[in-house]
């Protein structure tokens, strides 16, 4: 786990803005790690996490397009029940906020990536690394 930055790209809610978001992307050869989107009445959000930052601003700046950069937590846990509570609880119990979070895992994966933006990205990274260091652990595996 580890805190990066999430670029939030403010565009018109109309077909094909997700398409071209995409193809602006991958002709820079930059990768999607994780995506959201969410729709107002006139304008779409899109959050990501990508493999290059800073080239994909200048891709989205180069093109006029209104995009702010943000820290989150990038956490990768196990797919299974209870995971997503033993943070939010950890992270309660710490002091801190979870502004918002987005996940998806493909059902048969043993892992799973969660995005996590927190109002204190430091104080949640320190208490998510004393939950990952108190995890009990089975007879011969290694710690996450």
């Amino acid at each position: 786990m580890h805190i990066t930055k999430q670029l939030a790209i403010f565009l018109e809610n109309r077909p094909g803005t997700l398409a071209r978001v995409c193809d602006a992307l991958a002709e820079a050869g930059i990768n999607i790690y994780a995506i959201s989107t969410s729709d107002t009445v006139d304008h779409t959000v899109i959050r990501m996490v990508v493999s290059d930052y800073r080239k994909a601003l200048h891709v989205f700046e180069e093109r006029g397009t209104l995009v702010v950069e943000d820290d989150v937590l990038l956490v990768e846990g196990p797919n299974q029940p209870g995971s997503l509570a033993r943070i939010a609880h950890a992270l309660a119990d710490a002091g801190v906020n979870i502004e918002y979070a987005y996940c998806a895992t493909a059902p048969n994966q043993k892992k799973g990536l969660l995005v996590l933006r927190v109002n204190d990205a430091q104080k949640a990274l320190k208490a998510l690394n004393l939950l990952s260091a108190s995890r009990p652990r089975r007879k011969g595996t290694a710690a996450a």
